[in-house]
């Protein structure tokens, strides 16, 4: 494909362009041996579009029999998008799903009134070592359809848009960008994307949705004349075209989408725009209402507090 030229802001000029809202630097925690980044929510900006919560998982290795071990946990009024750059997790669920997840691959978990899930990794994977590294981010449903149904969907490889040339490779997983749409369905504009960057190499962004964000993962970008390193995200105001240079060999995470309909409440892995929904969901995980995780239904993560 042909990437157009990008024309307002120039590279390198700091005066063309004061598009950046926020820069939000993700508190950092180690789960065990594994480093996890929240970038969302945050002091500055609890959306961006559609997108409540934004982690960074590692870049971690893992010693023979290491590995992630994330129990059965509940969710509602949300959907999970995990998207890895390196390793493999397993995923199951309580609609029955089993199923791995490998680096360019999506899974689009849709909470709807409530699913349980696990995360953790086969035996086969544990028996050498391994790394990890990826995103694991939460899209807010809309009101219409925060009590639908659940549903998972998993998208490999070659199901994705990829958009290579001038020494970029965007592979799209959500929404619409560079003339391209995702085949994945999700029910509220949103866009979601990884761009690998050679150095030197600049990406357009344009104003195709109101709210946009940036994630470097890892690399260093310049905007406008600002240099950012690996673990930033930078919220941009609508209206404004923008171009980000490569400084380093560099891979980013697009994300955003239209405006949500309306403020949402977070708890633990509820998501909702009802306080009340939340109230009504922990007690029926506290009280074991929620469907079990078949094949994996021995092990659970309690309520908080």
């Amino acid at each position: 494909m042909s990437w157009q030229p990008g024309q307002d802001p120039i590279p390198g000029d700091r005066l063309s362009c004061d598009a950046i809202e926020h820069v939000i630097v993700p508190r950092a925690r180690d789960i065990g041996g594994f480093e996890v980044r929240r970038a969302l929510p945050s002091a500055q900006k609890q959306m961006i579009g559609p997108f409540i919560f934004f982690d960074q998982m590692g870049p971690a290795e893992f010693l023979i029999g290491g590995g992630i071990d994330v129990r059965p946990h509940p969710h509602i009024g949300l959907a999970t998008v995990t998207y890895l750059f390196e390793g493999e997790v397993f995923h199951r669920d309580s609609l029955g799903t089993a199923a791995a997840i490998k680096p360019g691959e999506v899974n689009l978990m849709t909470a709807g009134r409530g699913i349980v899930h696990s995360e953790r990794e086969r035996s086969e994977v544990r028996q050498s070592t391994h790394r990890l590294f990826g995103i694991q981010a939460w899209a807010a449903l809309p009101k219409s359809h925060e009590e639908a149904a659940p549903q998972f969907a998993h998208h490999g490889q070659d199901d994705l848009p990829r958009i290579a040339g001038e020494g970029k490779r965007v592979r799209l997983v959500m929404g619409r960008a560079y003339g391209a749409r995702s085949p994945v369905e999700f029910p509220h504009e949103s866009l979601f994307a990884e761009a690998v960057l050679a150095p030197g190499a600049v990406l357009p962004l344009d104003p195709d949705y109101d709210e946009r964000a940036v994630y470097v993962a890892s690399g260093e970008i310049d905007v406008a004349g600002d240099k950012f390193g690996e673990g930033r995200l930078l919220v941009f105001k609508p209206g404004d075209r923008i171009s980000i240079l490569a400084v380093a060999q560099s891979r980013l995470m697009l994300l955003g989408g239209e405006p949500m309909d309306g403020p949402r409440h977070i708890w633990w892995n509820f998501v909702s725009s009802s306080k009340d929904r939340i109230d009504q969901a922990k007690e029926d995980w506290r009280t074991k209402r929620f469907a079990l995780v078949p094949g994996d239904e021995k092990e659970f993560i309690p309520l908080p507090g």
